[in-house]
């Protein structure tokens, strides 16, 4: 009977997946023909700021390395795949400040090539940063990958052969539709909840939560980290190019620590360790952002004159982050994920109390 039960179970659950896919679809189709370019372009950002925060989230939250550092991967993404993508033509005439290098003109590819040579040039400085500064624990971690998203910062800004200087590059193609967008956030979905649902993912939790008792149960605790970190930076990368090619336009300023910061946003308001909360963070970090950009604005109420003030959504939305910290410091989700089965059964518990009222 029990086995019955949790075949129904199954089948029930699949098909709420398969329906729900089915209307975000759908969803998808109805947003790209009837929707003005402002709101599929944060459409857009909800897909990849939950890419970038659960990759930050696999380095954070699920491995328990505080890192500042994710704004240099994204930035190490994003040129990798303009330079790319950008026809010989383009990179000739945009190079002003000094000569291009020889060899950058004639090296294209197609965009999805792009990106994951974009994810593996992140990768690569991730695992390189990760062998000396992965030694280091807590605050000195971070302070470490901070370090190092400043240096990313100041050798794009002086490797003008390469990267433009601080002119950056623009006229990038812009090949990130909404499309493309979510279709890299369900592959990432896919690798993470196969990620942590496997031996692996049993092991980054075990390092997380008490790295001296997993050492004593024989795991290589610093080589989980750094495949961990790794990882973790290959989705930065990919994320910082899907970024670049949504704005077609990218420069060093982008990627200074305030970006780390938006990222650290989801990830702790959407909770430390989750992949749903990752998602559900991106979602309303990136429409709040957006929606308090009013509040900046000048505003006139009769004989009342409110000059806007710049930054101002920032500092209201800080202040609701840290009402969120001290209400519920594990975030929205905490470590717990959605599924049907408590979707159920918390459909099931609201519907019985309301019937015993």
């Amino acid at each position: 009977m029990s086995k019955l039960s949790d075949n129904k179970n199954a089948v029930r659950n699949n098909t709420m997946t398969l329906i729900t896919l089915a209307l975000f679809v759908a969803f998808l189709w109805c947003a790209e023909k009837y929707l003005d370019g402002y709101k599929v372009r944060i459409i857009n950002l909800i897909a990849i700021n939950a890419i970038l925060g659960l990759s930050l989230n696999l380095i954070y939250g699920m491995a328990g390395m505080f890192s500042l550092g994710h704004a240099g991967f994204m930035a190490i993404g994003a040129y990798v795949s303009a330079l790319l993508i950008l026809t010989p033509d383009q990179k000739i005439a945009m190079w002003i400040l000094d000569p291009i290098a020889p060899w950058l003109p004639g090296i294209q590819a197609p965009f999805l090539l792009s990106l994951i040579a974009a994810g593996l040039a992140a990768a690569f400085f991730g695992w390189l940063i990760a062998m000396p500064v992965l030694r280091l624990g807590g605050d000195y971690l971070g302070i470490a990958t901070l370090g190092f998203s400043e240096i990313i910062r100041i050798l794009i800004t002086n490797l003008t052969p390469i990267t433009n200087g601080p002119l950056g590059l623009k006229g990038i193609p812009s090949h990130t539709s909404l499309w493309m967008s979510y279709g890299c956030l369900l592959v990432v979905l896919i690798c993470m909840t196969r990620l942590m649902r496997s031996n692996f993912g049993n092991v980054l939790r075990a390092v997380r939560d008490d790295e001296i008792a997993a050492k004593t149960m024989g795991i290589n605790t610093f080589k989980t980290r750094v495949l961990a970190f790794t990882v973790g930076c290959f989705g930065g990368g990919v994320g910082g190019a899907l970024m670049g090619n949504l704005i077609t336009t990218i420069d060093p300023k982008m990627f200074m620590i305030t970006q780390t910061y938006s990222l650290l946003m989801i990830v702790v308001v959407g909770g430390l360790g989750s992949i749903t909360g990752s998602i559900v963070g991106s979602v309303l970090v990136t429409t709040m952002l957006e929606w308090l950009r009013f509040v900046e604005n000048p505003v006139t109420l009769g004989s009342l004159h409110i000059p806007g003030v710049p930054g101002m959504r920032m500092v209201i939305f800080s202040v609701l982050l840290i009402v969120i910290i001290i209400f519920r410091r594990e975030g929205i989700m905490g470590m717990s994920e959605f599924s049907w089965e408590r979707f159920f059964t918390f459909c099931h518990r609201v519907k019985g109390g309301k019937t015993s009222s």
